[in-house]
């Protein structure tokens, strides 16, 4: 019990049972959680499994003091390197991977990690310390036509073009280097009445653009595929359109461009069939429990 509040101050799980139930999880099987985080998915795995073995990555090195006390093989690192490290530990294909993209609630609490607009911090967020670039050279070094393409893009800012000149004409006189200084100067671009979602936006393609978050999740669904037994499941939490959209389209499409290739037959050539037609999102119960889960969309494949 102590152990599972644990992991709930670190992070509340999103759709637990729901993806847990969608890892259709073999007692014997072999299990990839690359999102560890505080656990919350990981314990559940391991309470269905026996003989089983349950891989965990995470790029966050706090992350490593959740899984004292758990059966697992901890793998401090990014899932874009998934292929590398089941090589290494001996793994040639697993039955089912799991992962939850959404930042852990610890990481946005962490005020000096820089990731809430809620605390003042030096712009920074960075998920791991091997990661070189922070958000304060990107809002400080990025070129007016850089940082337009990334709010736009990663933050679907509907003024990108104007916050991004906004930006540059400010960090003339002052370098932006902290969460209030920027916050200071997204008040003269953001919506009335609706500043503190145009600064979740902002801060959301900071954060995707310093971790090259959209990067990483290609290269893991591509490898994710590989990996999978046949009949092996992959269950994926996305929390924004362009993270889902990747998702959506491999297991519907085939490929990551949503471009459909058929056989001779007509059939959609694809390597995944999806196991829900539409993603699964929070009950409102857990929607009461956990606010954060509001944008989150769950959806399942299966190796074919």
């Amino acid at each position: 019990m102590e152990e599972k509040q644990a992991c709930s101050r670190y992070h509340q799980p999103v759709l637990l049972s729901e993806s847990i139930e969608g890892l259709a999880i073999r007692e014997d099987g072999v299990y990839v959680d690359l999102t560890f985080g505080g656990g919350g998915h990981s314990s559940a795995i391991l309470e269905k499994l026996k003989n089983g073995k349950l891989i965990v990555f995470d790029q966050d090195q706090e992350a490593r003091q959740n899984s004292e006390g758990l059966d697992v093989t901890f793998v401090e690192a990014n899932f874009r390197f998934l292929k590398r490290y089941l090589k290494l530990y001996g793994v040639a294909q697993v039955d089912g991977i799991l992962a939850d993209l959404g930042v852990s609630s610890h990481q946005i609490d962490e005020a000096d990690r820089g990731f809430s607009v809620r605390f003042n911090a030096d712009l920074d967020m960075r998920m791991s310390k091997d990661v070189t670039l922070t958000a304060k050279q990107v809002i400080n070094q990025y070129s007016e036509a850089e940082l337009h393409k990334i709010f736009g893009m990663y933050g679907e800012v509907r003024n990108a073009k104007t916050l991004a000149r906004t930006i540059v004409s400010a960090r003339v006189n002052k370098p932006l280097h902290t969460v209030d200084d920027l916050k200071a100067v997204l008040k003269k671009a953001a919506p009335k009445n609706r500043e503190f979602k145009y600064f979740a936006q902002v801060f959301q393609a900071l954060r995707i653009e310093v971790n090259d978050e959209m990067g990483a999740l290609e290269e893991m669904l591509g490898q994710a595929v590989e990996v999978l037994k046949p009949e092996g499941r992959l269950v994926v939490i996305a929390y924004h359109s362009l993270e889902d959209r990747l998702v959506k389209n491999l297991m519907q499409k085939g490929n990551l461009k949503g471009e459909e290739e058929k056989d001779f037959y007509g059939n959609i050539i694809r390597p995944l069939k999806p196991v829900t037609r539409k993603p699964i999102l929070p009950s409102r119960e857990e929607l009461a429990r956990n606010n954060r889960a509001r944008s989150a969309k769950l959806r399942i494949a299966e190796k074919l």
